[in-house]
This record gives C-alpha cells, structure tokens and sequence, in this order.
C-alpha cells in the first residue's frame, strides 16, 4: 500500500512538472490547447508513459507531438533539475484520445436522444 502512494505523488509530481514545462517551452508557438492528462511510471522509476490530451486539428495535434518527441531529452533534463528521485524517467509521449471518445459517445448519446424525446 505504502509504495502504490509513493507511485501516485510521484506520477502527479511528474504530470505537474511536464504541463508546467510543455507550457513553458511548446505550448506558446503550437495555438493548440494541451494537458497532461495521466503519467504512468513503472515501479524502477526507469520510465514513464506521459499521456497528453490536444484540442485542435489533427494536422495541429501531429505537429505537436512531433514537437513534443524532438524536445524530449531536454524536457526529461528540465525535470531531472527539479524533482530529486533515484531515476530520471525516460519519458514516452501518447496522445491521448480517451477525451475524443468521450465526446464521440455523448455526441451518439444526444442524437438518440434528440431522434427519441418520448424517453422524457
């Protein structure tokens, strides 16, 4: 129990770093509205799975994460400079889509919905 808390402060410590330093250093040029939505690490500290929620187009998001990719050594020694753990992470960049899904099952939600209104 004890080292699953230790995992959770250390994934929220790396979530808030990354957005803080994503937004320092891309999110100014990208026009893109982006959040860390979840860091998993694995439990050796040796890597973490970053994911990242992009609103904007699909031309924006790919340009983005390319971004994201190219910066990648210098974002893990922004972080290794602020957060003092055995290990740096390596850190792997994902796009998030569980927003988009979201979206697309509320969207099909409101069209039944709005094809039904005897439900009410």
């Amino acid at each position: 129990m004890k080292e699953s808390l230790r995992m959770t402060r250390i994934n929220e410590l790396l979530q808030h770093e990354i957005a803080t330093i994503l937004e320092k250093i891309i999110d100014r040029e990208s026009g893109c509205l982006v959040s860390v939505t979840e860091v998993n690490t694995t439990p050796d500290l040796r890597c973490a799975k970053v994911y990242i929620s992009i609103f904007g187009s699909a031309e924006s998001k790919k340009k983005y994460m390319k971004a994201v990719e190219k910066n990648r050594i210098y974002i893990q020694s922004l972080i290794a400079s602020v957060i003092k753990i055995k290990y740096t992470p390596v850190l792997d960049f994902e796009l998030d889509r569980r927003l988009e899904a979201g979206d697309k099952v509320l969207s099909i939600i409101n069209d039944l919905d709005n094809d039904n209104p005897s439900n009410e």
